[in-house]
């Protein structure tokens, strides 16, 4: 699992496949990780959930060391923002939390002010969209 990920990483990325309503999460957790199969739902061995995961086009090429295909995996643990609204991240995220609403097949996604738990930003106001989401 990597919580480094650039570009390069997704360039194979065709499909984001949501598990559950992202609408109503300030953010999930991203990491990269080292998977036997381009598509197809991955097997969870954290804590928490899975709430969703990357899927690849046939272009992309398995590592030659050791066969496995590196995919994104979108998810949270016990203890976040969703189940835990005034706990440990109530008004932050950790390193590998991004806002879901940024993401799409091929993109990283990004933190936002949602994601840190403040306030929603002047353009959100402007849009009458307020928090949560």
């Amino acid at each position: 699992m990597s919580s480094l990920i650039s570009e390069n990483d997704l360039k194979h990325e065709s499909d984001l496949v949501w598990l559950e309503d992202i609408s109503c999460l300030d953010y999930v957790r991203q990491s990269l990780d080292r998977l036997p199969t381009r598509a197809g739902k991955p097997a969870y061995h954290r804590d928490g959930r899975m709430i969703g995961y990357a899927v690849l086009a046939t272009t992309a090429k398995a590592s030659r060391a050791s066969g496995t295909f590196r995919r994104r995996v979108f998810w949270l643990l016990p203890h976040d923002r969703d189940t835990e609204p005034n706990g440990l991240y109530a008004s932050s995220a950790p390193a590998e939390a991004i806002d879901p609403g940024t993401l799409q097949p091929t993109v990283k996604g990004r933190k936002t002010e949602r994601s840190e738990g403040g306030p929603p930003s002047n353009a959100m106001r402007e849009l009458g969209i307020g928090l949560p989401l």
